[in-house]
């Protein structure tokens, strides 16, 4: 029977071919003994998506959580001695998510069936991380799969940890800016048209500024529906757009040039490629087959485009630091740091020690940032609060001013 697997050469090289052979236990060994690192398999002819397991993968990947949990549960059961299908057919009986619990059991079918679990995940393709089926191989091939689930679940909690402060950072200028606009919508639809019958009634010119806010107050209140539809119709095309590949590009690339934030988010994904080549590094994962997978598992696309043409130079040889420094997204004390880590064979170790400085930066710039939000948003606030009221009041100055004469 044929199987389209996806392997990684001795040279390098990441290819997609067909190969001939009885089952999958007998291509596994027969691709090992040809030096290929086995990423994908599956038989040709038969979907991706299958039963159950097949509507998981269409429904998005696994929460996070639940997967951390599994990894830590498969590690503790693991080190207490259980045979790999034992520890399995227990995490089964008390999975409580039915998506992940369809996924889990084609998984021990598939093992149970001589099927390493590495390829066993792969063959999920998105549905779980790209890093993850490549550590389970690397610690397959090792003997210490529990120590190598370990260290992935160090990974991901770092990298929950760094994500979390990103987002609780965010949180607080993000609650100021929708008050902000809550208010000064309210004032513009409700308050501000309230004194439109008053001005009527003033045998006066209303000033320029007046005039200017009263026309925006009076669209605004009696167009609210069209522009609340418009807002609503916008924000999902955006939406969707964003989930083509082009359109997620440009939003990636814009969102790293918005002022304040956009360093923030850069050096988030830079930290965030780091830890997951050090994590493959360190787990005995060739550097190229490593670095494609730490490219894919970048989240900002602008980034990982930058990125991608560059495994092509390290395939071919050239130092990885110098890739590095071909993508152009990467600062120069990393840059500096990888050289250093490529000359006394401590790559991985480098590579950590480069993650947590951006860490460092991360969170020193969101502090910034805060400290800045605040004094900002509240002169915004004031200056529009402040042409409301001069809009709503300079008419009775001036009538005022007039009744004296």
């Amino acid at each position: 029977m044929q199987f389209i697997c996806r392997v990684g050469t001795p040279d390098g090289r990441v290819l997609e071919e067909v190969f001939n052979a009885s089952d999958e236990t007998s291509l596994k060994n027969d691709l090992g003994k040809k030096g290929y690192h086995l990423f994908e398999v599956r038989r040709r002819g038969v979907p991706r998506s299958i039963g159950m397991a097949g509507a998981a993968r269409r429904r998005g990947r696994i929460p996070v959580q639940d997967f951390l949990v599994f990894n830590q549960e498969l590690a503790a059961l693991l080190k207490a001695g259980l045979p790999l299908l034992q520890a399995l057919d227990l995490m089964l009986e008390r999975m409580p998510n039915a998506r992940f619990k369809a996924v889990l059991t084609e998984v021990r079918d598939r093992v149970k069936s001589g099927e390493d679990m590495s390829d066993a995940f792969a063959g999920f393709g998105d549905l779980f991380p790209r890093l993850y089926p490549s550590t389970l191989k690397a610690g397959e091939r090792s003997g210490e799969l529990e120590s190598v689930i370990r260290r992935f679940i160090r990974y991901m909690k770092l990298v929950l940890d760094s994500r979390r402060r990103v987002v609780s950072a965010l949180v607080y200028p993000a609650v100021l800016v929708g008050l902000s606009i809550a208010m000064i919508s309210i004032m513009a639809v409700y308050v501000v048209p309230k004194f439109m019958g008053f001005f009527a009634e003033l045998d006066t010119e209303l000033p320029l500024i007046t005039q200017v806010v009263l026309k925006g107050s009076t669209f605004a209140s009696q167009n609210w529906p069209i522009i609340l539809l418009v807002i609503i119709a916008a924000t999902v095309s955006l939406r969707q757009w964003g989930r083509t590949d082009l359109g997620r590009l440009a939003l990636d690339r814009f969102k790293l040039r918005v002022p304040f934030i956009g360093g923030v988010l850069h050096r988030f994904a830079l930290a965030e490629f780091c830890r997951s080549l050090s994590t493959l590094l360190s787990g005995g994962i060739p550097l190229v087959p490593a670095f494609e997978i730490g490219v894919s598992s970048v989240g900002n696309a602008h980034v990982r485009h930058r990125m991608e043409p560059t495994i092509q130079m390290v395939r071919e040889g050239k130092p990885f630091h110098a890739a590095l420094e071909k993508s152009d997204v990467f600062t120069h004390m990393a840059i500096d740091m990888v050289k250093v880590g490529e000359a006394t064979g401590a790559l991985d170790e480098m590579l950590t020690s480069v993650a947590d400085f951006l860490d460092e930066q991360i969170e020193t710039r969101m502090q910034r940032i805060l400290s800045l939000i605040e004094p900002m948003m509240l002169v915004f606030m004031g200056v529009i609060i402040a042409i409301l009221l001069v809009s709503i009041y300079l008419p009775l100055f001036n009538m005022l001013g007039s009744s004296k004469f």
